[in-house]
Order: structure tokens, then sequence, then C-alpha cells
């Protein structure tokens, strides 16, 4: 779930199987991302370091362990709550945050960073009755090929009016997917881009009882529907026999 406007995410090892071999708690991803950005120059310099003096004994550590998981087919799930402001941003999945001489020891390329993944529930705030998240359940996996899947998605605010005067806000949204191939000649890492928008304009949901003058208004519909029904039936039917009768009563005088 995403709210807009603490923040906790948790990533869970799986192994081959889908088992869970392990869990890593991600917190305050914002703040890490401000300070990405602010060091960002700083972190290139740091990228050209590593490449001159070599790799450090925990860099070393870390490429080892990855390429073993890679080796035995492990994956990862992610779930939790992120918060973020309400304007115009995204959130990604990718290899970014590693350092880049050290993405190129693990994987051996962009291209072969496999970014295939499964939404199973994506919402921008609480669910509603009848609620539908068009992402749910989305499925995109790539075989001999690598890329940057960008969702992009329109967030539409939400009231949901209960009969108990009871308000709940949320979010509904409709998306658009894109999907960009990467070749070797490519500087970009694949990842995975949900880029989100908000609309200027709130819908509002209300519940409401029908009261019982509707239903006998509805019953008396569905009555009259009946009755025409069988009379042409009655009709067609009693038509029918007398043209089988007339035709019988020729053949008996011939």
């Amino acid at each position: 779930m995403i709210l807009l406007g603490t923040c906790g995410i948790v990533k869970l090892r799986l192994n081959s199987d889908g088992h869970i071999t392990g869990t890593e708690y991600l917190s305050d991803l914002v703040e890490k991302e401000h300070k990405h950005d602010d060091l960002k120059d700083h972190h290139d310099d740091s990228d050209n370091k590593t490449h001159l003096q070599g790799l450090d004994q925990d860099a070393e550590n870390m490429i080892r362990k990855v390429k073993q998981a890679l080796a035995n087919g492990e994956g990862c799930r992610v779930y939790g709550v992120l918060d973020v402001q309400r304007v115009a941003g995204n959130f990604h999945i990718s290899v970014h945050g590693l350092n880049i001489f050290v993405a190129q020891q693990i994987f051996g390329g962009s291209t072969r960073v496999n970014v295939s993944h499964i939404i199973h529930d994506l919402s921008f705030g609480p669910k509603y009755p009848g609620s539908h998240n068009p992402l749910d359940g989305t499925e995109r996996i790539l075989r001999g090929a690598s890329g940057t899947f960008k969702y992009y998605i329109k967030i539409v605010p939400t009231e949901y009016r209960y009969l108990s005067k009871e308000v709940l806000p949320t979010n509904q949204f409709s998306v658009s997917e894109y999907f960009s191939p990467i070749n070797e000649f490519d500087r970009t890492w694949p990842a995975v881009y949900f880029l989100y928008d908000l609309s200027p304009i709130t819908v509002t949901i209300r519940e409401e009882r029908r009261n019982f003058l509707h239903f006998i208004t509805r019953l008396c519909a569905v009555l009259g529907g009946t009755f025409a029904l069988t009379g042409m039936l009655d009709r067609w039917m009693y038509r029918f026999l007398e043209a089988v009768m007339k035709k019988n009563s020729r053949s008996l005088v011939r």
C-alpha cells in the first residue's frame, strides 16, 4: 500500500521453490533517497575510486553472496507501506543502490539483469467496498531479454461515505504500461518504475439504502414485464395452433 502524504518496507528472500529463507527490513527510504540526491557527486567520485583502487572486503563478500544467490535461482518479495508526498513523483525497484562497478561485477552487464515481477497488490490508500486496483495480479516475466518497465499511474482522490456517515479518504487510479528493452550499449540499468500523478478532481462514492417505495416500483416493473411476456407467448401459441388446425382441416376436405 502506498500512502499519500514513516515508511516500512520488508524484503523477503526466497529460494528457487518460493520458500522464505531470510527477511530484511528497509526503512526511511525517502530520507535515504534525498541523501542520495545530495551526495550524488560524492557517490560518482566514490565509484571512480572504487574502480581504481579495487574492491574492499565488504564489496567482495556481497558480490560473492549475490552471485551465489543468483546461481541458486533465488528471488525476493517486497511488501509494506510507503508514505509519499501529494505531488507527482515515482518509486522504483532496481539495482541503482549498488555501486555501478559492483553491479557490473555481479551481473556482467545491464542486459543480464532480470526484472521479472508479479504485482500481487498495489493500492494508494485503504480499500473500500467494491474497489478494484488495476495492477493487482499483474505478471510480467522476461525470458531471454532485459529492459525497464514503467507504469504510468493517474491517481484520483476518492471519498467513500458509509451509511453511518463515516467518511473514508482514499484513492483510486488508472494505469498505462510501457516496456523499454535494453541493449548492451545502453548505459542505463533495468528497473521497474511506478510514476504517479494526481488528478485535480475528487470523486465521492456514497452508500445508499433503497426505500420501500423504490422496492414496490421495481416489483411492479418486474411483474408488468412478466405479464407482457406471457401475453405475447400466449398470442404466438394461439396463432401457431390456429395455423396448424386450418392446414389439417383443408387436408380432410380434400
